[in-house]
């Protein structure tokens, strides 16, 4: 397994998902976190809390310029009718002048609005300031080549992409690390899976880490940024420190060894997987 260093300019590596996550819950969440020392949070136009989102960041005390914002375009506003009018209504629902980024959040089926079109739309949020970089989430290979043919690679911050133990995405990571796009994963404890499996149950006997420090660790050994989602202070905290801790060789062997192909991101409109 080959470690990576993500560069200060990149995503910060570990940050706060919301997917998920209602009204106060989700404000409160988004609160804890700030104060934990999080300064990367992640939210969605499908998700239904920006609001909360927004509140929660300017509740927080923590100026607008520390904190990487991510938001993301749903299905629905992909058309060039939309998408910018949607992209100002999550600004405003997020009480901020821009997103740090801006991604599509799944890319269209045959028949849907052209990625041509929604892609100069997510490049024109960018050209206005709306976000400052801006990127795609669940592109298979052929779509993130397509993406990178009308973009071009320097453009597409990141892709991001569920990994965790049970599917570690390896055929697209690989492309994406070929052509330098930083992976970001989300669902990294599997929606709690990890926390029954018996060989990181192990692994956290013998070491004394708690199982989602563990896998947090891997992952981002891996190179990539991930963003989990917690509601509980103690689990917030207990998931930034992952960034401290460190996972051996054959440790890290076994967790790479889990990998089954287990999607849990698998929607109607999803794309034909790598």
């Amino acid at each position: 397994m080959t470690t990576n260093t993500i560069s200060p300019q990149a995503i910060p590596a570990l940050g706060m998902g919301t997917f998920r996550l209602k009204d106060e819950d989700a404000y409160d969440a988004v609160r804890l976190a700030l104060d934990a020392g999080y300064r990367h949070i992640d939210t969605a136009q499908i998700y239904g809390n920006e609001a909360q989102v927004g509140k929660a960041i300017a509740d927080s005390g923590v100026a607008r310029s520390d904190i990487f914002l991510t938001t993301k375009v749903w299905l629905d506003n992909l058309g060039a009718d939309k998408f910018i009018p949607s992209v100002n209504d999550s600004l405003q629902a997020l009480q901020t002048e821009y997103v740090d980024l801006l991604l599509i959040h799944w890319p269209t089926q045959t028949g849907g609005v052209p990625m041509s079109e929604y892609l100069a739309e997510l490049n024109k949020a960018k050209i206005q300031g709306l976000a400052r970089e801006i990127g795609v989430s669940n592109f298979t290979v052929a779509q993130l080549q397509e993406a990178i043919n009308i973009l071009g690679v320097d453009n597409i911050a990141t892709n991001q992409i569920e990994v965790h133990p049970y599917l570690q995405n390896t055929t697209l990571r690989r492309f994406m690390q070929q052509q330098g796009i930083q992976p970001t994963a989300y669902m990294p404890l599997a929606v709690g899976k990890v926390l029954k499996d018996p060989v990181l149950q192990d692994i956290s006997n013998r070491t004394g880490h708690p199982i989602p420090q563990l896998v947090l660790r891997w992952i981002l050994d891996q190179g990539m940024a991930t963003i989990p989602m917690s509601t509980k202070k103690h689990n917030l905290e207990s998931n930034l420190a992952a960034q401290h801790i460190r996972l051996s060789p054959d440790d890290a062997a076994l967790i790479d060894g889990l990998d089954c192909g287990e999607r849990i991101a698998n929607p109607s409109f999803a794309p034909v997987w790598d």
